[in-house]
């Protein structure tokens, strides 16, 4: 399935969420039209045989063609790049559901340190149409209720940072081991055919021998083991890897779903070992990795209260900002521009 998606897709879909962060740098005049059909055909085809990936990817890229096809109708650079960027938080948000998280993602993840004010409420808006109209056709909000309340202690504020610190150093683990991979696979086997073929195969094997399928797909298994208190305790490696295997030669989808995974499964094992009720460490988890992996702040406090709930908020904010504090500016997004 690859191979045809790659000799018949070629480097538009390999290129998709670089053409949308170098549109809306100013490198590029806008995003090619003819990506939305690629990059839905390619994530149909990684989904289809198993790829573990998810599907994040290609909404934000259907968003910001679309937001950069608007974009023709206004004269201004700013108000070329608020339509793309409020493009990509309508994707974001269709998908999960999460309005307020997809806008503040979008505003985050192109500079860090750097939000564009004036493009908040066209962003915002964006991101509440989408939610609404996706909601209107069917598409179900997927949340977990944390019932156990964790209330302030010394021994939780000592917990949550140690999570904070884990969590960060996972998320960027993840980054560092993505690009690398993607830098020795074309190293070691320059032709991309054969590339796909080799490794496709072999994570495809692996994934069967190792639990039947268990870390196949996009990880929402894994999300509703954690949350349940069943995750295993070599979860969040083994989803890494096969993410870090697939995405690095070429299946397209996306990270994101791989650090929702990671990140609740690390903390669904480490939870209770720090004294903490394991669905409440894995919601840390879902949100901090989350955070550490794309370099942003907003966005994971918020898709954690819109997940779990906003009870949780102050727990949120403060494993997020550990995480983001010692991830080292790694993300999975090679261009993202990084602010003063």
């Amino acid at each position: 399935g690859m191979l045809y998606c790659y000799q018949r897709f070629g480097g538009l879909c390999r290129r998709g969420m670089a053409l949308i962060f170098e549109t809306a740098q100013g490198k590029n005049p806008q995003v090619p039209f003819k990506l939305l059909p690629f990059a839905v055909g390619a994530t149909w085809i990684t989904q289809l045989f198993g790829g573990s990936a998810g599907r994040e990817g290609v909404a934000v890229q259907i968003g910001g063609t679309i937001g950069s096809a608007a974009g023709r109708f206004v004269h201004t650079p700013q108000r070329k790049k608020t339509l793309l960027v409020a493009g990509m938080a309508a994707g974001f948000a269709g998908l999960f559901l999460t309005p307020m998280a997809a806008a503040f993602f979008a505003l985050e993840v192109l500079s860090v340190g750097k939000i564009q004010h004036r493009s908040t409420l066209p962003v915002l808006t964006a991101s509440w149409m989408a939610y609404f109209v996706s909601g209107r056709l069917g598409l179900a909000h997927h949340g977990y209720h944390l019932s156990e309340a964790v209330g302030a202690s010394w021994q939780t504020v000592g917990a949550v940072i140690l999570l904070g610190l884990a969590f960060g150093l996972l998320g960027r683990l993840f980054c560092m081991a993505l690009h690398a991979a993607e830098h020795l696979g074309e190293k070691w086997i320059k032709n991309p055919l054969l590339r796909i073929l080799i490794v496709g195969t072999g994570a495809g094997l692996l994934m069967l021998v190792l639990y039947q399928g268990r870390y196949a797909g996009l990880g929402g298994n894994l999300i509703d083991a954690a949350m349940s208190g069943k995750a295993l305790p070599w979860d969040f490696v083994l989803k890494i890897l096969f993410s870090v295997l697939c995405i690095s030669v070429g299946f397209q989808g996306g990270e994101v779903m791989t650090l929702f995974a990671s990140g609740a499964t690390l903390g669904c094992v480490l939870g209770p070992l720090l004294g903490l009720p394991a669905p409440f460490a894995a919601a840390l988890g879902y949100v901090a990795v989350f955070g550490s992996g794309t370099n942003t702040l907003m966005a994971p406090i918020l898709i954690g209260c819109e997940v779990f709930g906003p009870e949780s908020l102050p727990w949120f904010l403060a494993v997020a900002w550990i995480a983001y504090s010692v991830n080292g500016n790694h993300a999975i997004y090679k261009l993202q521009e990084i602010g003063d």
